[in-house]
């Protein structure tokens, strides 16, 4: 698993990568009430704004950590954005993205590296 400086987890899948944000992430959102997820099918560029998040807090973006191909997204999210405060780093996974480059990937941190980024 990799980690962003956004507080995103990357999980390597065969040729796909699962994207969801940290338990820290929602941790710091607060209570999540909605989820806007890409359509599947969705070309994307890296750093491009493709989930929006609505907490009690406050609203978030979450950028697309490579460049490539939605091709699933978690539709239970839709109903039930509660998801995200109760497992962020299991089954609140937001989508999957087959990249069109994978060399980014050597960019993010790994476990250890993000641990020590948050402190």
């Amino acid at each position: 698993m990799k980690y962003t400086e956004e507080h995103e987890w990357l999980l390597p899948e065969g040729d796909l990568i699962t994207v969801g944000i940290t338990a820290h992430a929602a941790e710091q959102l607060g209570e999540v009430v909605y989820v806007e997820l890409p359509e599947p099918g969705t070309e994307v560029s890296k750093d491009d704004e493709i989930v929006v998040i609505e907490s009690v807090k406050a609203a978030s973006d979450i950028l697309a950590p490579l460049d490539g191909e939605i091709v699933e997204v978690n539709e239970a999210l839709a109903d039930n954005p509660g998801m995200v405060n109760d497992d962020a780093e299991g089954e609140a996974w937001f989508f999957k993205i087959k990249p069109s480059d994978l060399s980014p990937m050597d960019d993010y941190m790994d476990e250890a590296g993000y641990k020590d980024f948050i402190g």
